[in-house]
């Protein structure tokens, strides 16, 4: 038996989920530009707990997602994750955004699914995943232009979902690119991700885990 704590907060969704061998029990998110992760993370593990009948006491690990994402938003889910697993004595999962936002791709004809989240400017995350949605193209942070992931969209349709898809829709024209803005990374999709690594017992050193910020944070100061 495995019980997981599963916790989001790489974009602007606040998600948290708890799950038993891979079935999800609970699920409370909310996604607001305000990044509410502070105030919110912490209540959202109590409730999903109790939806579930449990305590925290009966998790046996926490899964985080560990980027690429907002600097302030992973910062504060890890140091949440690593706090739980040394407080209870369980093993931290990290699991990459864009592979559980992979998994939220739907449609029966993509050859290509790839996860986009937006950057500054014309700057996105990514990552190419294949039909069967494994990983098949590195994680990169990359300025969108025409010729982006041409080397892909000449073998077949891709699906671009996530806050960047907007922004490559405007750029890029090939019939084969297909666009879904609506999906932001959730503690749901985690669900079977983190159960699979518990279950070959892929875990982090929570005393030197940190998340996968890409490219290093920048303070924007005023004119």
């Amino acid at each position: 038996m495995a019980i997981i704590l599963n916790l989001e907060t790489a974009t602007t969704n606040c998600s948290v989920s708890v799950a038993k061998d891979g079935n999800l029990l609970a699920l409370k998110e909310h996604d607001t530009p305000n990044y509410s992760h502070s105030e919110q993370l912490h209540v959202f593990v109590q409730d999903v707990l109790k939806d579930a009948g449990l305590a925290l006491s009966d998790l046996e690990a926490v899964a985080v997602s560990k980027g690429p994402g907002s600097y302030t938003g992973l910062r504060i889910g890890v140091s949440a994750a690593k706090g739980l697993c040394f407080s209870l004595d369980v093993p931290l999962i990290a699991l990459s955004t864009l592979a559980s936002m992979a998994h939220q791709a739907q449609g029966e004809d993509i050859d290509f699914i790839v996860p986009v989240l937006d950057a500054r400017r014309m700057e996105v995350y990514s990552a190419v995943f294949d039909a069967h949605k494994s990983q098949i193209r590195e994680t990169r942070a990359e300025i969108i232009d025409g010729k982006s992931f041409a080397e892909y969209v000449e073998s077949g349709t891709m699906l671009l979902l996530g806050s960047g898809a907007q922004k490559c829709r405007e750029i890029l024209q090939h019939p084969n690119f297909r666009f879904d803005t609506s999906v932001v990374p959730s503690a749901k999709q985690m669900v079977t991700l983190s159960h699979r690594k518990f279950e070959v017992g892929d875990f982090e050193d929570f005393a030197y885990f940190e998340p996968y910020y890409l490219k290093d944070f920048l303070i924007q100061r005023k004119k």
